[in-house]
């Protein structure tokens, strides 16, 4: 049975404490892809040297595309293997990207939740008031010309024209 408690340190992993950064694991899947990407230049020169090894390599009797055609399998398999190693690389980008974008997103929901807390405790506190304790007065109104004040089409009988 695993445990969960971060204190329990018996199958600690070196990597543990990497993977609770995302700082620390971008460090180290940049390291990874760095080594990645020299093993890479090294399968790229030996790609070369295979294809112009096996495409020289002729036997008597053979006809001018044979050796062409027998290398062709060994070149396509090296040439999968770069574009796999391509693909991990990329991989390993996203995923310091994924990694960070966790961290981003649970403070995220955190904030989220702690301000939806707030508005809860805030509604729950201030109840809805009703109208205003001292209405507008009749007669201020009238004073001014009647420009502010909301009019139907029936007061206009009142105003005066321009």
């Amino acid at each position: 049975m695993h445990s969960h408690d971060p204190n329990h340190h018996s199958d600690h992993s070196p990597l543990r404490d990497v993977a609770q950064s995302p700082e620390a694991t971008a460090r180290y899947l940049a390291d990874v892809r760095r080594v990645l990407l020299d093993i890479g230049k090294n399968l790229q020169t030996l790609a070369v040297e295979t294809h112009i090894h096996c495409r020289d390599t002729h036997v008597e009797g053979d006809r001018f595309y044979d050796a062409w055609l027998r290398a062709k399998p060994v070149e396509r398999a090296l040439e999968n293997v770069l574009k796999n190693l391509q693909s991990v690389t990329k991989g390993l980008e996203k995923s310091a990207y994924k990694r960070r974008a966790h961290d981003e997103s649970v403070a995220d929901t955190r904030r989220k939740r702690a301000e939806k807390e707030l508005e809860r405790i805030r509604k729950k506190a201030a109840p809805l008031q009703a109208a205003p304790a001292n209405p507008p007065q009749q007669g201020a109104q009238n004073q001014n010309s009647g420009y502010d004040v909301p009019a139907s089409i029936y007061d206009l009988s009142r105003r005066e024209s321009a």
